[in-house]
């Protein structure tokens, strides 16, 4: 029985083809047995052309099951050969049930009268057996095959959504990555270019102005240094696991005068919540490093306020530049600066406003890490 098994497994295995031939070959070895006995009282030529019609019409059985089972049926009766006829009913058993349930009993039937010249109790009972069993073994073997069709089929859909769920989780790891390079990079090396810069129009400083500048560039270098490294850390555990404090924003607005610019703070973030006082120091960041591109020279006052309450509100806003910069940037930045409020439930809105400068105001709740992403946000980053 394990060896019949293992022979049937084979063959399925070799596709609809060997199966048939497989089938026509079988049909064709009863052919030669039903002639050399014979098996019904016909003329042998009879036998012979009726089993070799029917073991030819097996090879279509998949395309016209039911024309397929009444030449099988004909073949049976004619040359008492009930392979074609079994083999019809066995495959076209999940298609056809009720017509080919009719033509196997009166195959079987008609057989059964020509060699008798007479029906009974017996000859119906042999018939319905004989038809039932065929059909039954083929509707399940039938159900068995689409089953297990269906179930590879859902297995390869599943390892197909599984990879494009990894597709897209490693493209928004990336992009994640590249907003928070933006971040610190564009931000330190902002400052570099400033501390460079008021070396290079200052030629004739003196020593101790000199010292104290290049000393400026390369803690900044340093620092930019420190927060990849942070960053290239923190971003294998996810956010929740950031646990470091970005500097409080006295800090980086001391750090911006220390290089030359006119920068104002109101306010302060205080006992913020970490995710939250995260988000507005990107949003001052940012703020503070467009200022500088785009309107080189002109004030720039930050403002912060919050409460439980209300909120919390951050705001960069510079005047007009006495030398507007012809350089625009990509945009990059502020659309990363919008996403990463979003994702904590805050908004970003960043426009001109009525003194003909430009405004950069972002809005969060109290706890940012446990509020909901906003389905939009009004956000203006054009220009």
């Amino acid at each position: 029985m394990l060896s019949y098994r293992a022979a049937l497994r084979r063959m399925a295995a070799l596709g609809p083809y060997a199966i048939s031939a497989a089938s026509v070959a079988l049909c064709l070895f009863l052919t030669v047995l039903a002639v050399k006995t014979p098996w019904a009282p016909l003329p042998r030529p009879v036998i012979a052309a009726a089993g070799l019609a029917g073991t030819g019409a097996v090879w279509f059985r998949g395309r016209w099951p039911v024309a397929v089972a009444v030449v099988g049926a004909g073949a049976y009766v004619l040359s008492g050969n009930p392979g074609p006829l079994l083999i019809s009913l066995f495959s076209g058993a999940g298609t056809r049930f009720l017509a080919l349930a009719a033509i196997g009993m009166a195959g079987f039937l008609a057989q059964q009268w020509v060699d008798g010249g007479r029906l009974g109790t017996d000859a119906l009972i042999s018939a319905v057996t004989a038809t039932g069993a065929t059909l039954a073994a083929g509707a399940y073997v039938t159900t068995r095959r689409e089953l297990t069709r269906s179930l590879r089929e859902r297995a390869e859909r599943a390892e197909t959504e599984q990879r494009l769920r990894d597709e897209q989780a490693r493209s928004a790891e990336r992009g994640r990555i590249a907003r928070e390079m933006h971040d610190v990079l564009a931000h330190k090396m902002t400052l570099i270019s400033l501390h460079a810069g008021g070396l290079e129009v200052n030629a004739s400083a003196g020593p101790e102005r000199v010292e104290r500048e290049a000393a400026l560039i390369r803690l900044s270098a340093r620092e930019a240094l420190e927060e990849l490294r942070k960053i290239l850390g923190v971003l294998h555990a996810g956010p929740d696991d950031d646990d470091d404090d970005f500097p409080d924003l006295r800090r980086l607005v001391d750090s911006w005068v220390s290089a030359g610019g006119t920068v104002t703070l109101h306010g302060d973030i205080g006992t913020w919540p970490p995710e939250t006082a995260r988000a507005a120091h990107r949003l001052v960041q940012e703020g503070l490093t467009n200022a500088h591109k785009h309107a080189h020279g002109a004030p720039v006052t930050v403002t912060a306020t919050g409460s439980r309450e209300a909120g919390v509100t951050i705001a960069v806003a510079n005047g007009r530049s006495p030398q507007p910069s012809p350089e625009t940037g990509a945009g990059v930045g502020l659309v990363g600066l919008a996403e990463r409020f979003r994702l904590i439930g805050g908004t970003v809105r960043g426009g001109p406003d009525d003194a003909g400068g430009w405004r950069l105001e972002g809005r969060l709740p109290w706890h940012a890490a446990d509020a909901s992403p906003r389905e939009s946000h009004d956000q203006d980053t054009a220009g």
